[in-house]
């Protein structure tokens, strides 16, 4: 039932019904919570639907909230590879679970705390956070969320070249201006006012350079920071261009190649059973394309546990250049001298080689201890010619 739960409120598959109304509802509720906050500060509005606004606003925080109680029973299934109470604390404070927290907490602070009644109030506004959840439901929002993430130290670098400027202008500037404006530019903090609003081409006119060499300065300053304050631009459009050449090419790439496809169904006593996808070593050139768990279709993440029963689609491109192989198909006859004898023990050369066995509508990877009885199909790899067989190329 908790893993159930966990899928159910977690971005839900394409075929999960389920999962993806609880997602739509979610979307739905996210933008109605930003309406109702922008509607309570309309006087006209608040006096005549303010009962109206409170009730509908209560349901939206009740399910909130327990939405965001039900995030901390299943975050043992979000967090596979925490322990106990590890898995608990890690979503309380990661960002979506603090985002969780901020979209109701604002609102039980007065009952709790009456005397703090205004000042909870006013930090209602933090309850838009919830709006980062809307990235999580559309793929198209995430690519800003991977754009950012990709480009972090580009970002941060340009920001830090920023705040240099910031500073190194402030400073020239309240030595220029200081003694014609001692009112004006009284110390460093109003020339870094004076800065942002000029490097930021905002420009309030507030405070403002009246000598000559305050003038020539403050137009060098402002053309740098038409420049300066562009890269941070520039790095986020090249990283958006990137991105969407990126899913372009895999979508090409997938289009104009073939990938071949084999399922894993995992038993108890496979190796990779208890493994997390990420610990598997698998060879270069083969992925895992999906995990089907209880009749649901899971995305191979690095952090799903593999569980026994679960099924792992693995997929491979398509051996090229190489010449076909021919492989032997021929049933056992009751008279056949294999019947009854251990794949170990049968008679094969060197160049022969037993693929599968097809036992009915059971397939079996032959193992050395597996028995063949009289019925079997057998697929074998071999240059000797073998009567009644039927050639298979691949």
């Amino acid at each position: 039932m908790r893993r159930r739960l966990h899928e159910i409120v977690e971005v839900g598959a394409g075929d999960d019904r389920i999962s993806r109304g609880y997602d739509l509802v979610s979307a739905l509720l996210i933008v109605l919570y930003l309406v109702i906050s922008i509607l309570e500060t309309f006087d006209s509005v608040s006096n005549r639907a303010d009962r109206l606004l409170n009730v509908v606003e209560i349901i939206i925080v009740l399910f909130f909230t327990v939405d965001y109680v039900l995030r901390l029973y299943t975050a043992k299934y979000q967090y596979p590879d925490k322990k106990g109470w590890a898995s608990f604390w890690k979503y309380v404070f990661s960002f979506s679970g603090i985002v969780d927290l901020f979209s109701f907490l604002p609102f039980y602070l007065p009952v709790f705390f009456p005397a703090g009644a205004a000042a909870f109030r006013m930090i209602r506004v933090i309850r838009i956070f919830r709006l980062f959840r809307i990235n999580a439901y559309y793929d198209s929002l995430n690519v800003i969320t991977e754009v950012l993430t990709n480009k972090k130290q580009q970002l941060l670098s340009s920001v830090f070249i920023v705040l240099i400027l910031m500073l190194a202008s402030s400073l020239c500037m309240y030595s220029v201006e200081h003694a014609a404006q001692p009112d004006v530019f009284r110390n460093a903090f109003s020339g870094i006012w004076w800065s942002v609003s000029t490097l930021l081409t905002v420009g309030y006119g507030d405070i403002y350079p009246i000598t000559t060499l305050g003038k020539v300065l403050g137009t060098i300053i402002t053309f740098l920071g038409v420049g300066v304050v562009a890269i941070p631009t520039g790095i986020i459009s090249a990283g958006f261009v990137e991105q969407y050449a990126e899913l372009k090419k895999r979508s090409e790439y997938l289009h104009e190649a073939d990938v071949l496809f084999v399922k894993v169904r995992l038993a108890e006593e496979d190796p990779w059973t208890g493994k997390l996808l990420g610990e598997l070593d698998l060879p270069q050139g083969l992925m895992a394309a999906a995990l089907l768990r209880d009749q649901h279709t899971l995305v191979p993440r690095e952090d799903v546990l593999l569980q026994p029963g679960d099924i792992l689609v693995l997929g491979a491109e398509p051996a090229s250049g190489g010449k076909e192989i021919d492989l032997k198909e021929f049933v056992l006859s009751a008279k056949s001298s294999w019947v009854g004898q251990q794949v170990r023990d049968l008679d094969l050369s060197r160049k022969s080689l037993i693929v599968m066995i097809r036992r009915g509508p059971q397939v079996i990877i032959p193992r050395g201890r597996d028995d063949l009885k009289a019925g079997d199909i057998v697929y074998l790899y071999t240059e000797n010619r073998i009567p009644d067989a039927h050639e298979i190329h691949i």
